[in-house]
């Protein structure tokens, strides 16, 4: 596969090439789907498609003949960091470099509002290690432990890693 970003939605990829894109409001109940599908298989945690559309400008998606098999979000948490949030990419569509093609543009929005560093909570630690993260403690990040662990119901048994990437490096 061929993948490619772009910014502007009115872009066709070819129908096997993977295209990432910024979502639009047609697209709130494909990014439900897929996050729902992930959180059945226990990866993320559910969310509906109210909070989806209340945060829609922070999606990405990427789509393959014109269906969104993967999805990303980028929260700002201060005027200094972001978090990659709710990557996922439906199980048929994993070993293509989706999930990757998705980070790399999130980091490259994050570089161009200059914003120096960008974290994801995450269980695949290699894969992000692959995209030039690098483990970190999670107390670096309290304004995500105040905002969003403590609601979490796996808050006490959280099996996430911290991971961050500083600007001032390329990405692999």
């Amino acid at each position: 596969m061929i993948a490619r970003v772009v910014k502007d939605a009115s872009y066709t990829a070819p129908a096997d090439a993977p295209l990432v894109r910024p979502a639009e409001d047609p697209d709130i109940f494909a990014i439900v789907a897929v996050v729902n599908e992930n959180a059945r298989l226990g990866h993320l945690l559910p969310r509906s498609p109210e909070n989806i559309r209340s945060s829609l400008p922070n999606w990405l998606v990427a789509e393959v003949g014109g269906r969104v098999v993967g999805i990303g979000s980028l929260v700002a948490m201060n005027p200094a960091l972001v978090e990659v949030r709710s990557l996922a990419v439906l199980p048929e569509y994993r070993a293509y470099g989706i999930g990757a093609l998705i980070v790399r543009e999130l980091v490259e929005q994050a570089r161009a509002r200059g914003i120096p560093t960008v974290f994801a909570l995450t269980r695949a630690v290699s894969f992000f290690e692959r995209l030039g993260f690098v483990i970190t403690d999670k107390e670096r990040f309290p304004e995500k432990v105040w905002k969003d662990c403590v609601i979490c119901p796996l808050q006490h048994a959280c099996d996430e890693t911290a991971v961050v990437f500083e600007m001032g490096r390329e990405l692999p």
